[in-house]
């Protein structure tokens, strides 16, 4: 099926209707349809080494679709019902599949990104009422095992805890020195340690209970978190199989091979990727433990394209701007496309991949929120760069401005109803719904976006991102834009740092291309040329080693506004001859960001004239 579009759209749409088409109520449905069409053909390929010779583990449709079912009934064995969760905090590996794919047919699973601190962890294992994990068994350079123990202490309700002991990946003589050298686990909590691969051994490959054929919650995950604390959003089959389907009829085939070095505990690779194929037949690959994080993966990736013969790569504009710093050293003719999503791709970026692989670039939209795909540029039609293209089929996308729709070009919310959206229920806490859907039905993305007079979907920053100088908004992608625009910068990240007067004035962070030179004057004078907008001119410039990120290589907001707090209160604070310093900022769910002070001796009144000036609130400790 070509995606030509919003005419092959309009003619899918006009086939029948979403709830007519024939096509599995559960995922262990769909996934039984999809092995018995294509039981021998490789599903999952996994290698704990980014080198294109290095060991790997393939697992056919016919061995993965054995497997699951055996987790399946492992999990149901372990007292998980159709209601039950079972989470994990796992990073990639053939097990976070099949605990993936298993737990989701066997009650709801929950997926935890692993570099969240055991805080956090715990948080999200109590909101959800986990009472299954599996994480790693003790391994070198990772505390994932440590941090889980921590986090399960927190949450009385986990009473097993399965552990995946990466060391089979491993040959001679790197396995004999990790059963050296492999740390001690000091548990601590209350649950029951047993090993996963052990315990699924015990298990049939026939399914022991009946697969309801109802629709229900399947998966619980949590938001990635670029503008606050995680949320847990919940992900009906329904949800799964329709991103699956629209991975299966707009993109990959049985033939396909697709190399997803993203995190397994994030909607795009689980839903759009594994569930494309788990509904296509088309076969992934995941290259080491960290994904695009791994070590030597970008060294690499052009040689593992070559050696997997990958024919769509899956990415995000961070990873993109990296790849271009290392040159296109292998054969990569059998890659058709590129598929970017996460954020908006700047022109430059395309232009240089385009002409480094020739290759092109297709951009996406989703959010956990909604499951997640909403959008798409065609495949096979017109792209137009920095757009995230037309809404994908039965999703309905309304621009909302002031509670009415807007016009053509005119910039409001992005409010999204399709098959993913769970309406009224999207997360797990229920005052969180309040206020979260325009007319009872459309998901409100907190993304700000326009639609162009060809049906294209712009989007132009984050509401919550939204640097509000003296009741002006500016918008920080137009910032961004501009610095990327500069042939030294990779990565750029605009954020609105405190001040007394306007409330926030603009500000940006910078990480360099590998071996450019620039300084922070010059990146400011070059704002000054490039930002039309005076109010929008940063007032602040910073050169990093390194921008934080997240897992999809987002920019990670919330530290570089937690760096700005700390600077410009710590700063005001010096310049009115106290002692008193900002020795952290936290995320409080119900405030925001909290700058904490510790007063040193200093007159909490004193603090409080310096401090009461701006807008983020701050607690003595």
């Amino acid at each position: 099926m070509t995606f030509a579009g919003i005419e092959d759209r309009n003619a899918i749409e006009a086939e029948m209707a979403w709830e007519e088409r024939d096509i599995a109520t559960t995922l262990y449905g769909l996934l039984s349809n999809t092995a018995g069409k294509y039981p021998n053909h490789n599903a999952v390929s996994y290698q704990i080494f980014s080198g294109p010779r290095d060991k790997a583990e393939t697992l056919s449709w016919g061995q993965l679709h054995g497997k699951v079912t055996q987790a399946a009934n492992m999990f149901r064995a372990l007292g998980v019902g159709p209601k039950d969760v079972v989470a994990y905090v796992l990073p990639n590996c053939n097990e976070t599949t099949l605990t993936l794919l298993g737990g989701a047919v066997a009650g709801i699973v929950n997926p935890i990104n692993p570099l969240l601190d055991a805080e956090q962890i715990g948080s999200i294992l109590r909101e959800t009422g986990a009472s299954v994990v599996v994480t790693l068994r003790p391994f070198p350079k990772t505390d994932v095992a440590e941090k889980t123990a921590e986090a399960v202490k927190l949450a009385p309700g986990v009473h097993t805890v399965l552990e995946v002991d990466l060391l089979r990946y491993l040959t001679p003589p790197k396995s004999w020195i990790v059963s050296l050298i492999r740390p001690k686990l000091k548990v601590g909590n209350q649950a029951r340690y047993l090993s996963f691969n052990a315990e699924l051994a015990k298990h049939s490959t026939t399914l022991d209970f009946e697969d309801v054929q109802e629709d229900r919650v399947a998966c619980y995950f949590h938001t990635g978190g670029t503008t606050g604390m995680p949320k847990v959003a919940q992900h009906k089959y329904s949800g799964l199989i329709y991103n699956g389907w629209l991975g299966n009829r707009l993109l990959f085939t049985e033939e396909d091979n697709v190399m997803c070095p993203l995190p397994l505990f994030h909607v795009f690779a689980c839903h759009v990727i594994l569930m494309a194929a788990v509904s296509s037949g088309a076969h992934v690959v995941f290259p080491t433990p960290q994904g695009y994080r791994g070590d030597g993966v970008f060294d690499n990736f052009w040689k593992l394209v070559e050696r997997w013969k990958i024919t769509f790569i899956i990415t995000v504009p961070t990873a993109i701007s990296a790849k271009m710093q290392r040159p296109v050293d292998a054969d990569v003719s059998s890659v058709k496309t590129a598929f970017s999503g996460s954020a908006p791709l700047p022109l430059e970026l395309f232009k240089r991949f385009e002409k480094a692989t020739g290759v092109t670039i297709v951009e996406g939209y989703g959010l956990t929120e909604a499951t997640c795909l909403v959008s798409c540029n065609p495949t096979d039609g017109p792209k137009k760069v920095g757009s995230i293209g037309i809404p994908l089929p039965y999703s309905d996308v309304r621009i909302i401005k002031n509670g009415a729709e807007a016009g053509i070009d005119e910039v409001g919310e992005i409010c999204v109803s399709n098959p993913g959206v769970y309406a009224g229920h999207t997360y797990t806490e229920v005052d969180k719904n309040t206020d979260l859907f325009h007319d009872g039905k459309y998901l409100r993305t907190g993304d700000l976006g326009r639609m162009d007079s060809d049906g294209y979907l712009w989007i132009t920053g984050r509401a919550k991102d939204l640097i509000i100088r003296g009741g002006h908004n500016i918008d920080p992608a137009e910032i961004e834009e501009a610095l990327l625009g500069h042939e030294a910068v990779a990565f750029a990240g605009a954020i609105g740092q405190p001040d007394a007067h306007a409330g926030e004035v603009p500000c940006a962070f910078v990480e360099l291309v590998d071996g450019a030179s620039v300084t922070t004057d010059e990146l400011m004078a070059f704002c000054k040329a490039e930002v039309q907008e005076r109010a929008a001119q940063p007032k602040h410039m910073e050169i990093m080693d390194e921008l934080p990120k997240t897992a999809v290589g987002k920019i990670f907001k919330p530290d570089l506004r937690k760096s700005a707090i700390t600077r410009i209160y710590n700063a005001s604070l010096e310049e009115a001859g106290s002692d008193a310093r900002i020795t952290a900022v936290i995320d409080s769910k119900k405030r925001g960001l909290v700058a904490q002070v510790a007063l040193n001796g200093a007159d909490e009144g004193a603090v409080g004239d310096v401090l009461g000036a701006f807008i983020r609130p701050w607690e003595v400790v």
